[in-house]
C-alpha cells in the first residue's frame, strides 16, 4: 500500500529555472529537469510535475495569477498539495493573489522559488523544494510561501533581499512554520489564526475577477500632489498611499489634502499605509492622520504592501462584478478592507 502522499507541482519559470543566456539569465528548465527522476524526494511523495508558464516572474501578472489560480482549483480534490514554483521578484504579489482568489481552499498551496539557478552547485532550489514539499504534504489549508526554511502565510510576504538566502520575511506576523532537526514545526498561534479563517462547511469558490484600477503611490517630501489629478482619467478607481511613518501626510506648502478630497468626492478610494515595514499604520495619532481620517481615508493597518495592492485589485474586480459604481464601490471597498479575508490583517489595538 502507497502510503506517500499525492503532491502535485506546477512550474512557472523563475531564477529556479534560469539558465544563462546571451541576454542574461532567462527561464529554460521544465520541472522535470529542476527535480530529476533521480531526486530522493521521489522517495517520500508521489510527485506529479507539470509545466504551466515558463516566465521571469516580472512578466507574471494578471492573467498568469489567473490561469494558475485555475489550475490550482481544478485539481484541488486530486492531490494531498500543490507546489507552485515561482520567480522571487514577484511571489509575494501571486501569493497573496492567489489568497483571495482561491477562497476557502481545502488542501496546502505553497509557493516557492530560489535565489541561485537549480543547476548552481550552491543553489538554493533543493532546499527550497524540500520545505515546499513538506508543507504541502502537511494537511494545513491555505496558500504560503515557503523560503530558506521557513514557511509564510501568503498575505503576510515580503522580498527583503536581492542576493541572501533569505530573500523572504514574514511581515506583523511571525511565519506559520519552520524547519529545524525536528521536522517542519508549527507556530501554534498561527495555525489556529489560519485554522479560523477556514469555513470548514463551506466549499472552495474560485474568484478570478481582478480589476487592475489601483494606483501605489510611495509618498516623499516635496512630491507634487497635481499628479493626483491625473488618476480619474487613466481609470484608477481607488489609490494606496504609503504615507510617513504611521500615517503622515504633508497639508503644509504643497497640500495633499485637497487633491485627497477631490478624489473622495470622485468616488475613489483612497487607502492609507505606512512606509515603514514593520508594525502598522494609524490615523488617529496625529493631526496630519486626523485630517485624513476625516475627509474619509481607509486604514490598511500592518498589511504589507503586497497584499494591500492585490486586495485592491481583488476588491476592484468583485465590485466590477456586483455591478457597483461610484458611491457604492467605495463603501464596498471600505467595508472589505476593514475584514480579513486572507490573513493580511489584524485589527489594530490603538
Amino acid at each position: 500500500m502507497n502510503s506517500k502522499k499525492r503532491i502535485l507541482i506546477l512550474a512557472t519559470g523563475g531564477t529556479i529555472a534560469s539558465a544563462p543566456t546571451n541576454d542574461g539569465l532567462a527561464p529554460r528548465y521544465g520541472i522535470s529537469q529542476i527535480l530529476g527522476a533521480n531526486s530522493l524526494l521521489h522517495n517520500y511523495y508521489d510527485l506529479t510535475m507539470r509545466d504551466i508558464l515558463q516566465l521571469d516572474s516580472s512578466n507574471i501578472q494578471i492573467p498568469e495569477w489567473q490561469l494558475i489560480a485555475r489550475a490550482i482549483y481544478e485539481e484541488r480534490n486530486n492531490f494531498a498539495g500543490i507546489v507552485v514554483t515561482h520567480g522571487t521578484d514577484t511571489m509575494a504579489y501571486t501569493s497573496s493573489a492567489l489568497a483571495y482568489m482561491l477562497r476557502n481552499i481545502n488542501l496546502p498551496v505553497v509557493l516557492t522559488g530560489s535565489q541561485f539557478p537549480v543547476d548552481v552547485p550552491l543553489s538554493d532550489a533543493h532546499d527550497n523544494l524540500q520545505t515546499a514539499l513538506a508543507m504541502a504534504a502537511s494537511g494545513v489549508p491555505g496558500v504560503f510561501l515557503a523560503f530558506n526554511r521557513q514557511v509564510i502565510l501568503g498575505t503576510r510576504a515580503a522580498k527583503v533581499r536581492t542576493l541572501d538566502f533569505q530573500a523572504f520575511e514574514s511581515i506583523n506576523c511571525p511565519p506559520l512554520a519552520k524547519i529545524n532537526s525536528a521536522g517542519l514545526c508549527f507556530n501554534q498561534q498561527v495555525l489556529q489564526s489560519v485554522q479560523k479563517l477556514r469555513q470548514a462547511n463551506e466549499p472552495c469558490t474560485l474568484r478570478l475577477e481582478l480589476l487592475p484600477a489601483a494606483f501605489l503611490l510611495k509618498l516623499t517630501p516635496a512630491f507634487n500632489p497635481e499628479l493626483l489629478d491625473c488618476l480619474p482619467g487613466l481609470g484608477y478607481k481607488a489609490v494606496l498611499l504609503e504615507a510617513f511613518g504611521i500615517g503622515g501626510i504633508n497639508f503644509l506648502h504643497a497640500n495633499m489634502l485637497e487633491r485627497i478630497e477631490k478624489l473622495l468626492r470622485s468616488h475613489i478610494a483612497v487607502v492609507v499605509t505606512s512606509q515603514c515595514l514593520y508594525e502598522q499604520s494609524s490615523l488617529k495619532v496625529y493631526e496630519v492622520g486626523r485630517k485624513l481620517l476625516d475627509l474619509g481615508a481607509i486604514e490598511a493597518f500592518d498589511m504589507v504592501t503586497e497584499a494591500a495592492v492585490t486586495k485592491l485589485y481583488y476588491i476592484l474586480g468583485q465590485a466590477a462584478k456586483l455591478n457597483l459604481t461610484g458611491s457604492e464601490r467605495l463603501n464596498f471597498v471600505r467595508s472589505c478592507f476593514r475584514r480579513n479575508l486572507a490573513g493580511e490583517i489584524n485589527l489594530p489595538p490603538i
